[in-house]
């Protein structure tokens, strides 16, 4: 008896004890999220470097649910019900948490705000290890970090979540286009401009030819706006040309420190994958998620080729190329991972192809 309870103890002892999902604007990491999220054994914690966290009150959490123009999956619960704990009646703000969490940053070495970035987490971390649950955080302004959060954390399991850049950029086009939300146009511009300064954003700038707002305003607030106003009337190439660029950079950060990446291309065309991909995380956490009623989305991109309007589908392959040569050029990167990152490129050529 001593022995078979050894035996069972020692895997579950070389468990990571939390989930963080990098993952991108429209890539469908919500759905990914959502999956975990289910688990009785799994508590999620949605964007927590999301700017919304720096004001919401115990009485916005019950309405923080999908709406028709998110194109989320059904929820349960709210996407922040898991961060009451971490709010005060009267008070705005969750705790911990700081605004500028919400900017994706490229640098080498962690910057300022990182020692207060890392306190945060870990106390979203230990909170939920004191309920004897696994917390799975899912992020959408964290691959650019995800060296300093690897290092930070390393008995943390890091997922990061890949869609082609065609099908990703345009899922966040045509919710442009239908309800005239310019954020997901405006988010490339937005990282980018505010991480101009490092040499590799500004390489990969220059190499895939992208045309940031022209006003440089004080404060990353004011960018913010900045970029919005100016997604509104941006030129559609240009905007597929930012967004590449930021998918760039962060395919480039996911290839130093991810531990598992989901492929969601192949995740909703290959019943598989989708089963592999459930064990991949069940030996790393112990979660086995449900993964089986992924969609085919690059089905669905082929589907809405003619919605895609204001784009010169044909003149993309140049900004695929310039940027798998930003990769190449990278030291470091695991092959394999360069192939997948090419094969991606394909993909979006072949996409892009129908635009018009």
């Amino acid at each position: 008896m001593p022995l078979s309870h050894e035996a069972d103890a020692a895997p579950k002892s070389a468990l990571k004890r939390a989930i963080f999902l990098h993952t991108g604007w429209r890539s469908a990491g919500t759905w990914v999220w959502s999956r975990l999220r289910a688990l009785d054994a799994a508590t999620g914690f949605y964007e927590p470097l999301s700017n919304v966290l720096a004001d919401l009150t115990l009485a916005d959490v019950s309405a923080s649910r999908p709406t028709l123009t998110s194109g989320h999956p059904p929820l349960e619960a709210p996407y922040f019900d898991e961060y009451r704990p971490f709010l005060h009646e009267g008070a705005r703000g969750v705790a911990g948490y700081r605004r500028q969490f919400s900017i994706d940053r490229f640098g080498g070495v962690p910057d300022a705000e990182f020692a207060a970035l890392h306190a945060y987490l870990q106390n979203l971390c230990e909170h939920s290890a004191r309920q004897r649950s696994v917390p799975v955080l899912k992020f959408c302004r964290s691959s650019g970090r995800l060296p300093w959060l690897k290092h930070a954390f390393p008995d943390v399991m890091h997922v990061g979540v890949l869609r082609n850049p065609a099908s990703q950029f345009a899922s966040g086009w045509l919710l442009g286009q239908q309800w005239r939300n310019p954020f997901f146009v405006a988010a490339p511009f937005r990282v980018l401009g505010l991480n101009r300064a490092d040499p590799l954003v500004k390489q990969i700038i220059e190499m895939c030819d992208v045309k940031l707002p022209p006003a440089v305003p004080a404060s990353d607030d004011a960018y913010a706006m900045a970029c919005e106003h100016y997604a509104r009337s941006a030129e559609g190439n240009n905007a597929y040309r930012a967004f590449v660029a930021l998918w760039m950079l962060c395919a480039w950060r996911m290839a130093e420190g991810v531990d598992l990446l989901v492929d969601m291309d192949l995740l909703g065309q290959s019943r598989d994958y989708a089963a592999a991909l459930c064990a991949g995380f069940e030996a790393q956490s112990g979660l086995s998620p449900d993964f089986s009623s992924a969609r085919d989305l690059v089905d669905e991109t082929r589907r809405h080729a003619a919605r895609i309007g204001a784009m010169d589908g044909g003149s993309m392959r140049a900004v695929h190329s310039a940027a798998l040569k930003f990769l190449k050029a990278q030291s470091g990167v695991d092959a394999a991972f360069v192939e997948r990152v090419r094969e991606k490129m394909v993909l979006a050529n072949e996409l892009t192809a129908q635009w018009r």
